[in-house]
């Protein structure tokens, strides 16, 4: 629109129309249509002849920033209308300050009018005394609403209503729409996301896969299924997957079948913003719907998802061990790297090495990729042997280490959790001392201050610290139970000919390097392998199943052996 002369100004009337969720009890005369004919009927018959409406639906009044409103703005700073026409003063907003600024400085500013109808105002007539009494009332409206909007959500969300729309792979049912049911084209997607990321794929290769092959992104399945949702803008391309979306549909605990409430809150009814809300203070639901993805596959993406340490090669390649080869001296992930001079030779070696800079290891931990393939595959070979041919003394073997594993991980964290909470109780007890010292005058207010301030950081770390431990203690109770899934995973792969990622990643949780060492005038080098559930696994020496035979020639000329079992401390 063009800079107005001074003769379109004054025959040119804004209206500006607005409903949304917090007027929906205010009767018909609010809707859309309505406050249009009012307002135009109105501006008419004052001498108006060029009317412009200006409109926000489902818009809330708290906030100013509404897309319609804003425009509306923007043109009346350029003297483009003379009036502004409103049903009344909450259709310009609920927020006080706000609108006061419009009323009291940027409408007499630019010399506009303003008309609210139902509340009688027209400043042409002269300043109205109730106007200020009339926009704090609205703003109390909206914060009364609010109120109630909270208490309402809170009822329900603890009462296991979801509170939000079903997430991409749902929808809900029509008979039930407290419930969930599960759209068979979209779940088949979740699904072969969760299937692509087990089988050792990454993020991005799942997203340009799905791309490829013309799968519709989240936004735009619910668009071509006319399903509204509220978001971003569209992608310029339907099937152009994202990373982020990719890691949401990997995280949504949702798809176990569960509903959670409460996952997010905002600090004020005026500020839109949702911010993250502690696990602590969420309403979960078990079991609530149908799954798409069972509980235990889910949990297993976590746990991978929580180790992933991805190292890039030379070439862009990533190993199969990339994030699970650790030190067996420090406990450090080992770095994938490539020789200088010949890049087809890959190794893993320390990252907390103290030849880097920081680091504190004595040694490398040096291993070559191809000694390392070729050992795994190797026990894993065997551990397919002793599963098959001595099947009730396997079985009896996983269950006693599952157990094992699981009591011992439990128990190393319940004495921690005892000494924090020891802790905790013990820092009550200082500020109350502290507190009664002040009180006496023994201590300072100042020397008061710092040393409670000191005890406060304190407690709060130790109650971020007892969260944490109390969930995984919570976890660690069912960990013990997945050993039937491990002894499928094993047969699955009886006859298995080379390793593949799938291969690696169900079966292996990490495997420790051990530094290589000279026995005997022969070098060795041993490796720890940490099977998922049970740990390391030991073959009994009366089981006829050889250890693999392995060497390698090192980068230094020198053949190093692999040597099985547990080193002797």
């Amino acid at each position: 629109m063009k800079r107005s002369n001074k003769k379109d100004r004054d025959s040119t009337a804004f209206i500006y129309v607005r409903l949304s969720r917090d007027d929906g009890l205010e009767g018909e005369s609010y809707s859309i249509s309505n406050q249009k004919k009012l307002l135009a009927k109105a501006a008419k018959d004052a001498g108006y002849t060029n009317i412009v409406t200006y409109a926000d639906d489902g818009v809330s009044g708290v906030t100013m920033n509404r897309p319609g409103f804003q425009a509306m703005l923007a043109e009346l700073e350029k003297d483009h209308a003379a009036a502004v026409y409103v049903k009344d003063m909450s259709r310009l907003g609920r927020n006080y300050i706000e609108v006061g600024k419009l009323t009291e400085e940027f409408f007499p500013q630019h010399e506009i009018r303003l008309v609210a109808i139902s509340d009688g105002i027209d400043t042409n007539a002269g300043e109205n005394e109730l106007a200020p009494i009339r926009n704090l009332f609205n703003e109390w409206y909206a914060r009364d609403i609010s109120k109630k909007r909270r208490i309402s959500n809170k009822v329900r969300g603890n009462s296991g209503e979801p509170l939000g729309p079903p997430p991409y792979g749902y929808r809900k049912d029509q008979d039930d729409p407290k419930r969930w049911v599960i759209e068979p084209e979209a779940a088949a997607t979740v699904r072969r996301i969760y299937d692509s990321f087990l089988s050792g794929q990454g993020v991005e290769q799942i997203a340009k896969a799905l791309g490829e092959d013309g799968i519709l992104t989240p936004s735009a399945y619910w668009e071509a299924h006319g399903i509204s949702r509220a978001g971003k803008e569209k992608a310029l391309s339907p099937t152009l997957w994202s990373r982020g979306t990719i890691i949401k549909i990997l995280t949504k605990q949702e798809y176990c079948g569960d509903v959670i409430n409460f996952r997010t809150y905002s600090k004020s009814y005026k500020l839109k913003a949702r911010i993250e809300n502690d696990p602590e203070n969420w309403a979960v639901f078990k079991d609530v719907n149908e799954a798409i993805i069972d509980r235990a596959t889910w949990e297993r993406v976590q746990v991978k998802r929580k180790g992933l340490r991805k190292r890039k090669a030379f070439d862009g390649e990533v190993s199969l061990f990339s994030g699970l080869v650790t030190c067996a001296d420090c406990g450090s992930n080992m770095n994938f790297r490539f020789n200088q001079r010949n890049h087809e030779i890959t190794f893993f070696s320390c990252s907390n090495y103290k030849g880097n800079r920081g680091g504190t290891c004595e040694s490398t931990h040096y291993i070559r990729v191809d000694f390392l393939e070729q050992i795994v595959l190797g026990e894993i070979r065997r551990l397919t042997k002793y599963a098959t041919a001595y099947e009730d003394q396997f079985a009896e073997a996983v269950m006693e280490l599952s157990i094992k594993n699981a009591e011992a991980d439990r128990e190393a964290q319940q004495k921690n959790l005892w000494a924090m909470e020891a802790r905790d109780r013990e820092l009550d007890k200082l500020f109350e001392r502290l507190y009664e010292d002040n009180v006496s005058g023994k201590l300072t207010d100042e020397r008061f201050a710092r040393m409670s301030e000191r005890y406060d950081a304190e407690q709060k770390e130790l109650a971020e610290k007892i969260s944490a431990t109390r969930k995984a203690l919570e976890k660690s109770v069912s960990k013990a139970l997945t050993k039937d899934m491990f002894l499928s995973i094993v047969r699955k792969y009886t006859r298995a000919r080379k390793l593949t990622r799938p291969m690696v990643n169900e079966l292996i949780d990490h495997i420790d390097v051990h530094q290589a060492e000279k026995v005997d005038g022969v070098w060795e080098q041993r490796l720890t392998i940490h099977y998922n559930v049970i740990g390391p696994i030991v073959i009994p020496e009366d089981i006829p199943l050889p250890a693999p035979e392995v060497t390698v020639n090192t980068r230094k000329g020198v053949w190093v052996n692999y040597a099985a079992g547990q080193k002797n401390e």
